[in-house]
């Protein structure tokens, strides 16, 4: 059973793969920047909907960024506690490409883009090629109207940066571009556990001490308050 975790943005969620690779649970919701607080209970909530527990998760899949500084932290250090733990592989998945996967049968290149606040988006572009979501370059910072100005193909946007920059990237139409609207948070959560359980079946797994969240940004460090422990979910089970 693979459990996975995005804590990117202020649409945080959890998912349960069961042995056979199928969607078995989903809890998507929407943080107030609150994530230390509510996602070890919501991992518990997803379990005891499944009639599992901890000891019943064979591998992790984490969703790495871009995203919120301290939210990113917050699932990662769950992840890898939880990992570290049980003794579980560990999965990474950007978030873009999480956003990403739904389209990727779209006939079209994608771009999933993310807001980052300063009047700018996180975005990168993917193909599929022979069923495969592919990256095409790095992940990039820059405005709506640089983002458009680099795309002089068709291509379809995606993602959460859609509600906040609708408008400015709608001007794209007239370049073929089209926006995937409305935007479906659940779908992000979901894609990460698609994704994760194929690098787990590929043997691609992380070395947990090593992984980090990925900055496209340097972060102004605040720590998260309350943030809890994997270990209480552990015990919580133990107990």
């Amino acid at each position: 059973m693979l459990l996975a975790i995005d804590t990117s943005t202020r649409y945080a969620g959890v998912a349960l793969l069961n042995k056979d690779g199928q969607l078995a649970q989903l809890l998507q919701w929407r943080s107030q920047q609150n994530h230390s607080v509510e996602l070890l209970p919501t991992i518990e909530t997803v379990l005891h909907r499944q009639g599992a527990t901890i000891q019943d998760v064979t591998g992790i899949a984490i969703a790495m960024g871009p995203g919120s500084f301290s939210a990113l932290r917050v699932g990662l250090s769950v992840a890898k506690g939880l990992a570290w733990a049980r003794g579980l592989p560990l999965v990474t998945v950007t978030t873009l490409e999480a956003e990403a996967f739904p389209h990727r049968m779209s006939g079209m290149p994608v771009c999933a883009v993310m807001d980052v606040g300063r009047g700018q988006l996180a975005w990168a572009l993917f193909e599929e090629r022979e069923g495969q979501l592919r990256q095409l370059g790095d992940e990039q910072i820059s405005t709506p109207q640089e983002l458009l100005d680099n795309l002089s193909f068709p291509a379809l946007l995606c993602g959460e940066g859609l509600e906040k920059h609708n408008e400015a990237l709608s001007k794209g139409a007239a370049h073929g571009v089209r926006l995937a609207l409305p935007y479906l948070p659940g779908q992000r959560v979901a894609a990460l556990a698609y994704v994760g359980n194929a690098r787990l079946q590929a043997g691609l797994v992380q070395d947990t001490g090593a992984v980090q969240p990925l900055y496209l940004r340097r972060p102004t460090i605040t720590e998260p308050k309350g943030q809890p422990s994997a270990a209480m979910l552990h015990a919580n089970e133990s107990s």
